[in-house]
């Protein structure tokens, strides 16, 4: 009998009953996960708004981090009949911390710009070298920080202030990164060198489902793409943290772990699945990763 079965099969009494099953062992997550750990949750809409709720009430509203959008695909799927809604291209990963002391580190995560990319964003030069301009003054929206505010080469900046104290300003004059514009505003030079790459935000559409050529595909329906998996364990984890994923799944994330050394648990109900994730991770080591 195939163990991979619908929604509707599995949760006769709908969504309350999904509700209550997934209730039980978020909390088990919580109990098992250290204070600087974080959990995603993967979920299509039909639930994502649900599951929120129950998530805000057992991890606390303060602890969530992002309603993560997943641009999955942009394909819609073909149809001889008409259609009473627009095609579903997005899935939604809830991101939640046990406490404020959970490591994040989205820097690392940051897609770097090619030697192409950073000559044109860092278009201008000086004798130093490229740079772009950047704000040296906070905007007026930011609020008012009279202890910001003070005089500097005959600039004196409104009620918001400047960035930074004064012997910073004076720090980075000295380095050759503020520069003046012809009608008396000073602005910083944000140089490449200090380039930590394009931020990642909330609304992720530069990872796509895999093709169905993908050397990675291993036959699991519903199988995600490592890159997905990579970038969440690289944001919250470090080398030789424990990273569980107990819907596993066609196994992307213990193989996204394996490659990025973390040490991993993984399971599933379904047999199907820890076949498929067994045989994965066996094929992993004989290739010494």
């Amino acid at each position: 009998q195939n163990e991979i079965r619908s929604f509707t099969d599995i949760w006769e009494g709908g969504m309350p009953t999904y509700l209550i099953w997934l209730n039980a062992r978020l909390l088990e997550m919580k109990r098992l996960l250290k204070p600087t750990g974080s959990l995603y949750v993967h979920l299509d809409n039909h639930a994502a708004h649900y599951v929120k709720v129950e998530l805000d009430k057992i991890f606390g509203y303060d602890n969530f981090r992002n309603s993560i959008v997943w641009v999955k695909s942009t394909n819609p799927k073909g149809s001889q009949h008409g259609t009473s809604r627009y095609s579903s291209f997005t899935d939604t990963i809830l991101f939640y911390t046990k406490t404020a002391d959970a490591l994040v580190d989205i820097d690392s995560v940051r897609a770097q710009l090619s030697p192409e990319e950073l000559k044109e964003k860092y278009h201008r030069s000086d004798k130093k070298g490229g740079y772009y301009t950047g704000p040296i003054e906070r905007s007026p929206m930011m609020g008012q920080r009279p202890n910001l505010v003070y005089e500097y080469k005959g600039y004196t900046p409104g009620s918001h202030g400047w960035r930074m104290k004064k012997s910073s300003l004076i720090e980075l004059d000295k380095n050759g990164d503020l520069g003046w514009s012809t009608n008396g505003k000073p602005y910083r030079k944000l140089r490449p060198e200090s380039d930590k790459g394009e931020p990642i935000g909330d609304f992720w559409n530069d990872i796509s489902l895999l093709g169905s050529q993908a050397l990675e595909r291993v036959g699991y329906p519903t199988q995600k793409p490592e890159k997905l998996l990579e970038r969440i364990i690289t944001a919250s984890s470090k080398e030789g943290d424990v990273v569980a994923d107990f819907f596993c799944g066609g196994g992307t994330t213990a193989a996204a772990a394996q490659k990025l050394n973390r040490r991993w648990i993984a399971c599933d109900q379904s047999r199907v699945a820890v076949a498929i994730t067994q045989g994965r991770l066996e094929s992993l080591y004989e290739k010494g990763k």
